[in-house]
């Protein structure tokens, strides 16, 4: 194997699944977007949980990730062990009701046999002990040695959190050799040794769990498939220890060099401080620049103990002052390429990183000086156990580290209540999570503890701009005074011009400025009237009370106004069109098109789709106004207005009219007349539930840029084929029939050239302890042609062992065919073509009568021949 770096791999796996038609979508934010039951993201399939549950549509069915996890359940193992860490990455592909077992399975054999390399006999495999299916593609597709396969119970490889989506499992082990492993003769994957390491697991989520037990199959299976990158590299690169891969060493060997101590490959007590501060300064490094800060409760939390761990431990090395800005500079160095938001934010995490510090070191001298009065105290009455309500107290509430407490007690004879610690440490844990539920948008809410409790004064249907006062900032979720360059915050302003998202239109986007400060506004939400604007600060600092200009992004609201009008008339086209029966299920509303659900009992023909289609155009070459009336409920319900799906109504409500076509209750923004929607065009139409149906169009300017694209799609293709846009279906029809003419004749001509030569291959093959032995190589030859070959050869003759190759460009195909008579003698073509395929640096297998493998080096296809006649 070549000893990869790291971040190489993740290339090369990335790479890898993009050539089998996979999305590849950069790491999500540590930060869950939408799922309150974490708190950090902890594994690669965690932020895609919407796709698999059918929540969202993914971006593709077929998708692959190297995603940016921490956890922290074994934080006290890190440094004590060669493998734990706090952060990792986690490579995955995945299939939403796409492809299935075989194809992951297969896929996943060809990464890690032919792109990386790795030793056909080193790798394991386990599975379900039900799942023959599993079984059948480990060694009748894929070609696996039989005896490389375990079959573990569900413990083991059967994946399931309660009721709901479940499957089996097949994990993937490499052999570290005997020298890891136990005495006993049978150690395989599942002991409890340190032979075997798995790497790669592939779940096959294809039943549903329900409260009675019952497994039922999945109309759609999925396939979630994970594999630490960490440990990938530790294999590749032949170390015991994640703190020994290449990049890992580079920010450990800085560590070293700060702490002047020398590092001992984890034999040394010192080493464990030198392996927690590599760890958690990776983990910090990211966590910050995912716009998480330092507080004391949800993640800001799990960063303070992180961080202040690691400081902790410098003291401990007896590093004098702040480490940590410089050596998070050494992440940055070896993580900034594939994580270019490391480099954007680099002066924003090392300042993090400084105050955090600085606030730590102050920490260590007041919480040094409770303790003593502490100590004072329990001796005054004759004790030696401080309580464990006392120890939380300097944990919680002063951020003195747990471990820091006992030592410092043990010097003056006493001891902490861990028990007692414990208790109130849960109590805490309970409020958080019981707070965690809302924690993204508990602190925009009205009431005691907010935020901000005033309502923000919405003045954008009348205004783009407004001056308007800073309220609140927060960062990561906490409460703060200012927020510097390359910070992204949210912000609440007295008054704002920005819509914020709501009834399935995009919040406007824009600038908050003044003389010395510029932050780009990226979204707007709100909270019971509380505006929140999500900014990037580009330049200067913001604090609150400060004066600011609110500046919307006039070009982007014109567009998604438009697309909001034209919802309106295309819900009453379609009502026209299909009947009164069609009802808004659902809709999406941006400045770049737009997306409206429908309850519809079948798919719209396309004849209907072209009259609902022309009677919007219709609506808008009319010109018809379009105004607004604020009523109660009462009296718009009594005018016919149509309210939309999903939403939630108060006593006065706003009314858009469309001319005479269109009535409905709505909160958005919209032109001033239908003529300024321009066009509409209708770009797809499908089902996306039962009895819902979508369809999404463009209008004004998106119809022009989707025409250009067009338009520049077909003058390329002309001028690839040398033609004209005006005659290119001409052209392209009397090539296809000339290509289509052109490959039959080569096909008859390579298949009359191949048989031409079947007498002289038979009467040239050497005989050899009875069995004649064909060897030929084919140039651009293709496996079918192969075994049409073989066949016509086993028509007529006996005793033959057949074994092609063919090379196409740098590709090497293997076949090794045997006739029937052979088989009975125990001859076997799929134990046969490892061996000879190897000889070419290759692996494959099959059948006893068939077999195929592939290879690299064609310049060795004569060695596999020779490799034939030695099997032989």
């Amino acid at each position: 194997m070549e000893k990869l770096g790291l971040n190489e791999i993740r290339e090369r796996f990335l790479s890898f699944y993009q050539s089998k038609e996979h999305y590849r979508r950069k790491s999500f934010s540590l930060v869950p977007e939408k799922d309150k039951s974490l708190l950090i993201i902890n594994s690669g399939m965690a932020p895609l949980k919407p796709y698999f549950s059918g929540a969202e549509t993914p971006p593709s069915k077929r998708m692959t990730t190297c995603q940016k996890c921490i956890r922290t359940g074994d934080i006290d193992n890190v440094g004590y062990t060669a493998r734990h860490g706090t952060f990792f990455e986690m490579m995955g592909s995945f299939s939403f009701g796409d492809y299935f077992k075989t194809e992951s399975l297969k896929w996943g054999w060809e990464f890690i046999t032919k792109v990386m390399e790795m030793p056909v006999d080193k790798i394991w495999a386990t599975i379900y002990t039900d799942d023959d299916e599993a079984y059948k593609i480990w060694t009748d597709v894929v070609g696996i040695d039989p005896s490389h396969i375990v079959r573990l119970g569900k413990e083991d490889n059967f994946w399931e959190i309660g009721t709901g989506p479940c499957g089996p499992c097949s994990e993937i082990y490499f052999d570290r050799g005997p020298e890891y492993g136990c005495d006993n003769p049978d150690c395989k994957p599942g002991c409890d040794c340190d032979r075997y390491i798995e790497f790669w697991n592939h779940v096959f989520t294809q039943f549903n769990r329900d409260e009675n037990d019952n497994y039922t199959p999945l109309a759609h299976p999925n396939i979630d498939t994970g594999m630490g990158l960490e440990r990938l590299a530790c294999i590749m690169q032949g170390v015991d220890s994640i703190f020994d891969i290449d990049t890992i060493r580079h920010i450990l060997n800085a560590v070293v060099e700060k702490c002047g101590v020398k590092y001992c490959d984890g034999k040394a007590p010192t080493d464990v401080s030198i392996r927690i501060i590599t760890d958690h300064i990776r983990s910090v490094t990211f966590m910050i620049s995912d716009g998480i800060i330092p507080s004391n409760e949800g993640r800001g939390y799990v960063l303070r103990r992180l961080l202040r761990r690691a400081a902790r431990h410098g003291k401990l090395l007896g590093i004098k002052g702040s480490f940590m800005p410089e050596l998070c500079q050494k992440v940055i160095e070896v993580s900034g390429d594939a994580y270019p938001e490391l480099v954007e934010k680099s002066d924003y995490i090392k300042k993090i990183l400084s105050i955090e510090e600085e606030k730590f070191a102050s920490t260590i001298d007041q919480g040094t000086n409770i303790i003593a009065e502490y100590v004072e105290e329990l001796k005054k009455e004759g004790k030696d156990v401080l309580s464990g309500e006392k120890v939380f107290k300097l944990y919680d509430t002063y951020g003195f580290p747990l471990e820091l407490t006992e030592e410092i007690l043990e010097e003056n004879g006493c001891k902490a209540d861990i028990d007692g610690f414990n208790e109130n440490m849960q109590k805490q844990k309970e409020m958080a999570r019981s707070a965690r539920k809302n924690a993204d948008t508990e602190g925009w809410k009205q009431g005691e503890g907010a935020l901000f409790d005033k309502e923000t004064e919405f003045v954008g249907y009348e205004k783009h701009e407004a001056s308007a006062k800073v309220q609140a900032i927060a960062a990561g979720g906490e409460k703060t005074e200012f927020v510097g360059e390359g910070a992204t915050a949210v912000v609440v302003l007295d008054k704002t011009p920005f819509y914020a998202e709501s009834g399935g239109q995009a919040g406007d986007t824009g600038i908050l400025c003044n003389a010395s400060f510029e932050a780009e506004v990226k979204a707007v939400s709100k909270q019971k009237g509380v505006f929140a604007h999500t900014v990037t600060v580009k330049k200067g600092e913001l604090k609150v009370g400060d004066e600011v200009n609110a500046v919307i992004n006039e070009t982007n609201r014109n567009a998604t106004a438009r697309n909001h009008t034209a919802t309106h008339l295309l819900h009453a086209a379609l009502r026209s069109v299909l009947g009164e029966h069609v009802a808004q299920a659902g809709s999406s509303v941006t400045s770049a098109g737009l997306r409206f659900d429908f309850s519809h009992f079948e798919a719209v023909t396309p004849q209907q789709l072209e009259k609902v289609e022309e009677i919007v155009n219709e609506n808008i070459l009319k010109f018809l106004p379009v105004s607004t009336d604020v009523m109660s409920m009462e009296a718009a319900s009594k005018t016919g207005a149509t309210a939309l799906f999903g939403e939630k109504y108060g006593d006065t409500v706003r009314v858009v009219s469309v001319g005479s076509c269109s009535k409905e209750l709505c909160g958005g923004t919209h032109v001033a007349n239908s003529g300024q929607i321009g066009a509409f065009k209708i770009v797809s139409e499908a089902g996306v539930a039962a009895g819902v149906r979508r369809i999404e169009a463009l209008t004004g300017t998106g119809i022009l840029k989707k025409a250009k694209e067009a338009e520049a799609v077909i003058t390329e293709a002309a001028e690839t084929v040398k033609s004209t846009p005006s005659l290119l279906i001409g052209k392209i029809s009397s090539m296809s029939e000339e290509l289509k003419s052109l490959k039959k004749e080569l096909e008859e001509i390579k298949k009359a050239a191949m048989g031409g030569e079947l007498d002289s291959m038979i009467s040239s093959a050497k005989e050899i302890n009875g069995v004649r032995l064909v060897t030929k190589l084919f140039e651009d030859a293709n496996i079918n042609e192969l075994r049409a070959l073989s066949d016509d050869i086993k028509k007529n003759n006996k005793g033959i062992a057949m074994v092609f190759a063919a090379t196409n460009g740098p590709k090497v195909t293997f076949m090794v065919s045997l006739t029937d008579d052979l088989l009975e003698k125990g001859y076997h073509a799929g134990n046969m073509i490892k061996q000879i395929a190897a000889a070419c640096g290759g692996g494959g297998g099959g059948k006893a009568d068939m077999a195929q493998a592939g290879a690299k080096d064609a310049s060795k296809i004569p060695d596999a021949f020779a490799v034939a006649e030695t099997l032989l």
